[in-house]
């Protein structure tokens, strides 16, 4: 039975223990913000069935992360690559095809679920970047090799998210320069594939501007980035007209105080928009205070902290890059989120991994957990062989 245990539950017991806690803040966050969903005649069932649909959706990523922790993590260095051939013509189809949600294609629609291309995509451009930076490393000897099999993958992918999800393009593009980092590649090759990136960036952004300047009715999501960017840098913060996202986040944060509200007191909800999601953090700090927004935040680092552990135990191996890149994702996202609700970043629309009411997003944390997870046990694994090898060795001497 303890065999048992360790295959299924084994690695990192930390971060077992602050994905359960998270799951828990979950079903706690959205019970409470899911009532908003009473008075909405298009939502089946009500905010019993929103929550319920949650709580599933929740315990089906837990699932994924129990199942993808049992496989052996250097199996994700070819799983992954494949995943990332399927991804980049899933991104083309939902680019021009993708269903509209909150003005961009992000999803392919089905009858009963939507799926976002872009959670594939994180994890198979990680997974593929990791194994690139130590498997195929000695492959990169030449700007053209880096070019080839670093900047064109990670470029392609980033550029297809590009359009209808500026943020979630850059946490991604910053996640793979932190990889390319660690993964010790050189540093003329990252500079340049930088200013590579940022001047095709300010190219599309002008041609954008231009578009706008001379066919203001035309659909472009520049008009949202925009828009956003000068309602942050606005010197009227107080205008409700162009910052009541913000302006509702900070008054539940301030309603909240030190210890909260107490669950499902808060009153933020039905102004506050999407507070199951891109706000829930608003909706934590509302009803458990400043002390249950400080455990939300520990949590994250406290993963993060451990993601940095197997980098310092294997450096430059597959399972270090894929672990350090999977938790710095989930870790930004969630920092993120943080800094919408707070109001030190522009509204972007990115829910807190494990936390926030979603579909696929859950699955996908659940995978980036359950990979990290594999890598763990079999650090542990080879920990216990290294004991009993001393062990050994004491007993015959």
């Amino acid at each position: 039975m303890n065999e048992i245990n360790k295959k299924i539950f084994g690695g990192d017991k930390v971060i077992w223990v602050m994905v359960v806690i998270l799951m828990l803040i979950s079903m706690l966050a959205v019970y409470s913000t899911s009532a908003v969903y009473a008075n909405d005649k298009d939502i089946v069932g009500g905010y019993g069935f929103a929550f319920l649909k949650h709580v599933a959706l929740l315990i089906l990523g837990f699932l994924v992360m129990i199942l993808a922790s049992c496989l052996q993590y250097r199996r994700y260095s070819w799983i992954l690559t494949g995943l990332l051939m399927v991804a980049i013509p899933l991104l083309v189809y939902t680019l021009f095809f993708g269903e509209s949600r909150n003005g961009a294609s992000r999803v392919i629609g089905f009858r009963f679920f939507t799926f976002q291309t872009s959670d594939l995509a994180k994890v198979a451009l990680i997974g593929y970047l990791a194994k690139t930076l130590s498997v195929d490393r000695e492959k990169l000897d030449s700007f053209k090799s880096v070019a080839l099999r670093v900047m064109l993958p990670v470029a392609l992918t980033v550029g297809l998210i590009f359009p209808e999800n500026l943020s979630t393009a850059a946490m991604l593009f910053a996640v793979c320069i932190v990889m390319m980092f660690i993964g010790r590649l050189d540093m003329k090759y990252i500079i340049s594939f930088i200013g590579i990136i940022l001047i095709v960036m300010a190219l599309y952004i002008a041609i954008g501007l231009i578009v706008m300047k001379y066919n203001p009715d035309s659909e472009n999501r520049i008009f949202t980035w925009v828009g956003r960017i000068e309602n942050f840098f606005s010197k009227d913060k107080a205008d409700n007209s162009k910052n009541y996202q913000v302006k509702q986040s900070e008054i539940a944060i301030a309603g909240g105080g030190i210890i909260g509200k107490a669950p499902g007191k808060n009153t933020q909800r039905n102004l506050l928009p999407f507070p199951y999601s891109d706000f829930i953090y608003a909706t934590i700090v509302e009803e458990y205070g400043l002390l249950g927004g400080a455990v939300v935040l520990l949590i994250y680092l406290i993963l993060l902290y451990r993601a940095i552990r197997i980098v310092t135990y294997s450096p430059m191996s597959f399972g270090a890059l894929i672990s350090i890149g999977l938790m710095f994702n989930i870790v930004m996202q969630a920092m993120v989120n943080m800094g919408v609700s707070v109001g030190i970043l522009p509204v972007t629309g990115q829910p807190m991994p494990f936390v926030s009411m979603g579909g696929t997003s859950l699955i996908f944390i659940g995978f980036s957990f359950g990979i990290i997870l594999s890598v763990t046990k079999d650090i542990s694994k080879k920990n216990e062989g290294e004991q009993q090898t001393e062990s050994a060795v004491e007993a015959d001497s």
